[in-house]
């Protein structure tokens, strides 16, 4: 699978761990531990690629490590 940055953080409005993939917009997931996340974020990262894939999307190179201002 590609590799693309992955940001994880607590929700305490979800009472979850949420980790997003921001290069793949409205990638998300969550998990009650770190660990849960990150699983359902690869899969969903996997379902996301797959699906601009069959549709024909373009699908963006990763870029590493994001940097905001």
């Amino acid at each position: 699978m590609d590799r693309y940055e992955i940001i994880m953080y607590w929700s305490n409005e979800d009472a979850a761990f949420i980790a997003e993939v921001p290069e793949l917009p409205g990638c998300l997931a969550h998990g009650d531990t770190q660990e849960a996340a990150l699983a359902n974020i690869k899969e969903a990262m996997r379902l996301w690629l797959d699906t601009a894939r069959e549709f024909g999307d373009p699908i963006p190179e990763p870029r590493g490590r994001l940097m905001y201002a």
